[in-house]
């Protein structure tokens, strides 16, 4: 998939950037010192968005390696922390925010990762509450990374050693080979993106079949980590209801309820700014056409009784099947858990705590 590669040339000596560069020998790199010198790899491109996702530039993160998820005004938000390795992502699904939110769009991994195990050093020296949820999933795929840095390798142990932090590995794809045989005492849960499967071959280009998706839980759960499922984005079409009912079904005949830590639903919802780029990078694409009207957080958003209606029926078809597993919503406000659920998070301490209830039930 890498086409060409950068790398910043304050980090050209970090061990990271050493072992990438080895690992795509066959690429040549180029070391640069200004970032606009990789920007103008894309100038030329007529889809720089797609173009972007084969230029990889290894460089530093100038900020901190972990912070809070910044969550969504007027929107229940779940209280997670984003551990970020890295920026964009190989795939290319119609939906993603990603189009949008970089410019110019790139593959950055960030390899100063003395700093990244320096902070989670702090984090897990704070032996204090709360309990913390931390994942890799916020602005790349979490494991689009492994064929090249196997990060999973060191990051997997190092959160096993401690007992009051956990890790979401969250992807789309079935790349977990590098996952066997690492100690992880359960203090990761590896989850995927789910979709039926007309919805994959239509608006999720270049990711793992729902087949490969679920076979790759199956593996995971045979080796012990803990799993999750984010049915996100939900998308309204002509056949989803009988879709997603069978999508549910196949689900929880694959891997066992007990070993799910919690699935989350969220609708289909987007920045304006987005539309134009579905539009014109994906022409055949009709997601962009259903009732939407702006939300709370000035996202287009499926008009609210629409998203009800899916949430019920969603719930329902889990809940039939797997009673206890924790059902939570993203981006979602108190009417849609009352309407939907019967209660609000904050009858029952709150959603992070619903969360971290669920995941310590794994320690």
């Amino acid at each position: 998939m890498i086409s060409r590669l950068y790398i910043d040339e304050k980090v050209k000596d970090e061990p990271a950037a050493l072992t990438i560069q080895e690992r795509l020998h066959t690429i040549p790199a180029t070391v640069v010192t200004d970032a606009s010198r990789v920007h103008e790899a894309l100038a030329d491109s007529t889809d720089p968005v797609a173009q972007g996702k084969r230029v990889l530039f290894l460089t530093r993160n100038r900020g901190p390696f972990l912070r809070k998820c910044p969550g969504t005004r007027s929107y229940i938000c779940c209280g997670y922390h984003i551990l970020n390795i890295g920026t964009y992502c190989t795939m290319d699904c119609t939906y993603c925010i990603l189009q949008a939110y970089f410019h110019p769009p790139v593959l950055q991994y960030f390899v100063n990762q003395e700093q990244l195990y320096n902070e989670l050093d702090h984090l897990f020296s704070l032996k204090k509450p709360p309990f913390y949820r931390v994942g890799t999933g916020e602005f790349t795929d979490s494991l689009i990374w492994e064929p090249w840095t196997e990060l999973s390798k060191t990051l997997i142990p190092y959160f096993a050693s401690q007992d009051r932090i956990v890790l979401e590995l969250k992807t789309k794809t079935s790349a977990v080979g590098n996952l066997k045989c690492i100690t992880h005492n359960k203090k990761t849960i590896v989850a995927w993106s789910l979709n039926p499967p007309s919805i994959i071959r239509s608006e999720e280009h270049g990711t793992a079949s729902l087949k490969a998706r679920l076979a790759a839980a199956a593996q995971c759960e045979a080796w012990g980590y803990p799993l999750a499922f984010h049915f996100d984005p939900l998308i309204i079409y002509k056949d989803w209801e009988n879709d997603y009912r069978q999508l549910v079904r196949e689900l929880f005949a694959t891997v066992s309820s007990k070993n799910i830590v919690w699935i989350s639903l969220g609708s289909f919802r987007f920045m304006p700014s987005l539309k134009q780029i579905i539009r014109k990078r994906f022409p055949k694409s009709k997601i962009i056409y259903g009732e939407f009207i702006p939300g709370l957080d000035n996202k287009m958003r499926y008009f609210k009784p629409l998203r009800i209606e899916i949430y019920k029926k969603m719930v329902a078809w889990i809940k039939e099947l797997a009673p206890d597993v924790v059902v939570y919503f993203c981006m979602e406000d108190e009417e849609v858990w009352k309407e939907t659920m019967g209660f609000v998070p904050k009858d029952r301490g709150g959603l992070p705590k619903m969360l971290d209830d669920s995941a310590a039930r794994f320690r």
